[in-house]
């Protein structure tokens, strides 16, 4: 496997500023919802990492489940717009307070399909938290409440996004440049 320090352009934001701004928002959202419960549905696998720091800073009851979504084909790294639900809820959600956490909204298909099922399900409330916002890309409006940081539109990697699905495990976000990097076949 290519060491990703051959294909780096630049790292985006770095750990200490990823923590920072996480903190940040699990506060906000501790005091949005400081007289209710939770729940938090984490959109699998990428809002993995971003979903566990930011439970850390949220002060009020939370609980937790997990959706599996896919709109990219096979190897792909563009959305193709068309999104399958590969796992679905455990969890009632009606009359519940629901916050999507999603690592990364880009065209907005793939959360807007998301958002549009679960609200089906008659929640109390439902908002979207995602820790990157690629607006420049943006072909469909979601309500995205909290925002860790736009971002240009560029491929990126590292804290739970991925290349190939390698990559996750890094610490930080960083700018990959795809003419250098050689992927794994």
């Amino acid at each position: 496997m290519q060491d990703w320090r051959d294909f780096i352009h630049e790292v985006v934001i770095p750990e200490h500023r990823l923590q920072e701004r996480i903190a940040e928002l699990g506060k906000e959202i501790s005091q949005d919802y400081a007289d209710k419960e939770i729940l938090i549905i984490c959109i699998l696998r990428g809002g993995v990492m971003f979903m566990s720091d930011l439970l850390k800073h949220i002060t009020c009851p939370v609980n937790v489940e997990f959706m599996a979504v896919s709109s990219y084909g096979v190897g792909a790294r563009e959305s193709t717009g068309n999104v399958r639900i590969t796992l679905d809820l455990n969890t009632n959600i009606k009359d519940r307070h629901v916050l999507i956490v999603e690592d990364i909204i880009d065209s907005g298909y793939t959360l807007a399909s998301v958002v549009e099922l679960l609200e089906t399900r008659d929640p109390a409330s439902l908002y979207i938290c995602t820790l990157l916002d690629k607006f420049e890309r943006r072909e469909i409006d979601v309500p995205i409440r909290y925002v860790g940081f736009p971002i240009e539109n560029q491929y990126v990697f590292g804290y739970g996004l991925d290349i190939d699905e390698y990559y996750r495990n890094l610490p930080f976000i960083g700018a990959a440049d795809l003419s250098k990097y050689a992927p794994k076949h």
